[in-house]
């Protein structure tokens, strides 16, 4: 049991640094966002986004990682960036 302990209290940890990762990457995102809307720039770039998954995968297959998984969760955050800059899109005064 104290070895279960142990690998959980790990594993918390782990889930406390993606968090923390993770928000990190999205005020960075937000500030893309922003960018996009004064620039009159789309929302999404799927060019980017292209790339950016292949090097992900890269990266997932490097680490020995599932590729699949790696691409599902970049999707999915790629997703939230997307919409998360419509919105600054709309509210934003330099928006068209």
């Amino acid at each position: 049991m104290a070895e279960l302990r142990r690998l959980r209290s790990s594993i918390d940890n782990m889930d406390a640094a993606l968090v923390h990762l993770l928000a990190e990457r999205f005020k960075i995102t937000q500030r893309v966002g922003v960018l996009k809307a004064t620039h009159d720039l789309p929302a999404a770039d799927p060019d980017r986004e292209a790339e950016q998954i292949q090097r992900l995968r890269a990266l997932a297959e490097d680490s020995h990682l599932d590729p699949e998984f790696a691409e599902k969760f970049l999707t999915f955050i790629v997703s939230e960036v997307v919409r998360h800059h419509e919105a600054i899109r709309r509210d934003h005064p330099g928006a068209s």
